[in-house]
């Protein structure tokens, strides 16, 4: 860190650095310059809908309410529960789900294929049963499609409201297209490619979902009592605040989630707009120092 910059940028680089080593991990440096800096052929080109969505700070709100949304499946959140470690170390868990997405969005062709031959392999060996004598196995293609419809319509969701660079119509489908790509690979079958799939997807679900008592612990957890130092507590809240308020009504209600239209609509969300950009500030590249500093 530059001591003689002005105190603002000497600011924005502590957050910056402080949001991305809780992201991305210690080795968080490392892995970024090999996913950028290797040279070779990508799944998605730098004008992607998915590196627009991935890289903006929405990904921080889209990423909660995936989490609120999954847990409805109760043999997804069987398989969360017993498997995942989201309790004992979600950080670690977090910056594991990051380092996947950063991967698959931005590395190499051959780098995205390891990865995801990585969690192929661990969804694979997790297997189980429900406490309702319900069996259930991380790869079955018809959980896996429900894992990746909650994931990219709550990312895509929360772009739309609190992205720098909100996407049109056709660029919504072009973003769940890109995703397509990734989720056929981990060995979803046909995942949605625009629009009216995900939503149709999505749709058939419903029928399937309830809030177990596994996924209200899991929503206290996330919500309530994450493990962070004080200082983070209550921008969390805020972007927990907003997780909440970006779910549809009727993912609330199972969790006991309150549903209050006119607070969320004149208070959350501008709140959740501040702290996205005030994450997007921080950890945006540093400007260039003029010839000579």
């Amino acid at each position: 860190m530059d001591v003689h910059a002005p105190a603002v940028f000497r600011l924005r680089e502590r957050l910056g650095e402080s949001l991305f080593t809780r992201v991305a991990g210690p080795s968080g440096a490392r892995t970024r310059a090999r996913i950028h800096g290797t040279p070779g052929p990508r799944w998605f080109g730098p004008d992607s809908a998915i590196r627009i969505v991935h890289g903006d700070a929405s990904m921080f709100i889209g990423g909660l309410r995936a989490l609120l949304l999954q847990s409805l499946h109760p043999l997804a959140m069987a398989a969360v529960a017993a498997h995942s470690g989201y309790r004992g170390d979600p950080w670690g868990r977090l910056q594991r789900t990051s380092t996947f997405l950063a991967v698959t969005t931005y590395g190499t062709a051959e780098d995205a294929q390891e990865a995801v031959d990585r969690v192929r392999a661990v969804h694979e060996r997790v297997r189980g049963t429900t406490a309702a004598g319900e069996s259930y196995h991380a790869a079955d293609p018809h959980l896996l499609s429900w894992v990746h419809v909650a994931e990219v319509g709550s990312f895509l969701y929360a772009h739309q409201v609190y992205g720098a660079r909100p996407l049109d119509g056709d660029g919504c489908d072009a973003y769940i297209a890109d995703t397509a790509r990734v989720a056929a690979a981990l060995g979803v079958p046909d995942p949605p490619r625009d629009r009216a799939g995900l939503a149709e997807q999505t749709d058939a679900y419903r029928s399937e979902l309830r809030a177990t008592r596994e996924a209200r612990e899991a929503a206290r957890f996330i919500l309530l009592h994450p493990p962070l130092p004080r200082a983070a507590r209550a921008p969390y809240a805020v972007l927990a605040a907003n997780a909440v308020a970006a779910l549809p009504p009727w993912a609330r209600e199972p969790l006991g989630l309150p549903h209050l239209p006119r607070i969320e609509r004149h208070c959350v969300r501008w709140t959740g707009h501040a702290l996205t950009g005030t994450i997007r500030w921080a950890m945006a590249p540093p400007p260039p120092t003029a010839s000579g500093d």
